[in-house]
């Protein structure tokens, strides 16, 4: 792609390398922000500054936040003695959306996958162990990408905290296998928490 001006041709670089974007959106991109006015465009810009230089991850449950605690873990109404365990914030936002769950999550920031070089000391697995040993946990949900990856984390978790002897729970299979929770509808992945299972059933004898 010949572009008429280097910076033109920078900005589309720079579009180019979000997820799913190829030259011609970002030069669409590029395109109408150049139609914009300056003070849109300095908006805009301020907002992916900030966005990168202040948020930060809730010390509690690894949730993106404004602030220390995130809204629902300094949330009163929530209960903390259910935590729904999840793979990244996609997924809390999913949850979130079915109104229907009133816990607290534990965001692991991804699942173990030998193949992509991820494993157990990769994630948020200790805080986890540690949050229940300090904490009065009832249940942990375990709310992972219906895999082969999610499995595996699933079941290294539970062995993990298999000691303290409380409830572990894995969503209902509303979500058919191999989907990511992003992707389900609300009320399928709503009724998937609501009806969700002990884990020691989907363990092979």
């Amino acid at each position: 792609m010949d572009f008429s001006s280097k910076l033109i041709e920078r900005a589309v670089n720079e579009f180019a390398q979000l997820p799913g974007v190829g030259k011609k959106t970002a030069l669409r991109f590029v395109l109408h922000m150049l139609k914009k006015e300056a003070s849109e465009v300095e908006n805009f810009s301020e907002a992916i500054l900030r966005l990168k230089n202040e948020i930060c991850f809730c010390k509690n449950c690894f949730n993106i936040s404004d602030k220390e605690l995130c809204d629902i873990c300094s949330n009163p109404t929530r209960d903390a003695k259910i935590i729904c365990v999840v793979q990244d914030i996609r997924d809390v936002m999913a949850i979130e959306n079915t109104g229907l769950f009133r816990g607290h999550y534990h965001i692991l920031g991804g699942i173990i996958s030998p193949m992509d070089g991820i494993g157990p000391a990769n994630l948020t697995v200790e805080p986890l162990v540690k949050k229940i040993e300090a904490t009065g946990v009832q249940e942990i949900i375990m709310a992972l990408p219906a895999t082969m990856e999610g499995e595996t984390t699933n079941f290294y978790i539970y062995k993990k905290i298999a000691p303290f002897n409380i409830a572990v729970s894995t969503i209902a299979r509303g979500i058919a296998i191999g989907d990511e929770l992003e992707y389900a509808d609300e009320v399928t992945l709503g009724r998937s928490i609501q009806f969700r299972i002990p884990y020691s059933n989907q363990i092979l004898k």
